[in-house]
């Protein structure tokens, strides 16, 4: 698990959240810490770092 900073695409405050590395590719939603906005996380990982991560409004 790898910890990842990224600014909310509502809020633009920074937040962090766990990424679990052991998985090439993930696609979920996760709620905002600060402004509770549903955010789209995409996340590509490989050797256990991430190489692509995306954050996105669902709007």
């Amino acid at each position: 698990m790898n910890e990842y900073f990224f600014q909310c695409p509502y809020c633009w405050e920074q937040i962090s959240m766990l990424i679990d590395t052991s998985q090439n590719h993930q696609k979920y939603i996760e709620d905002c810490e600060i402004c509770c906005n549903p955010i789209q996380i995409s996340v590509t990982t490989e050797n256990q770092g991430i190489t692509d991560f995306q954050a996105e409004n669902i709007e």
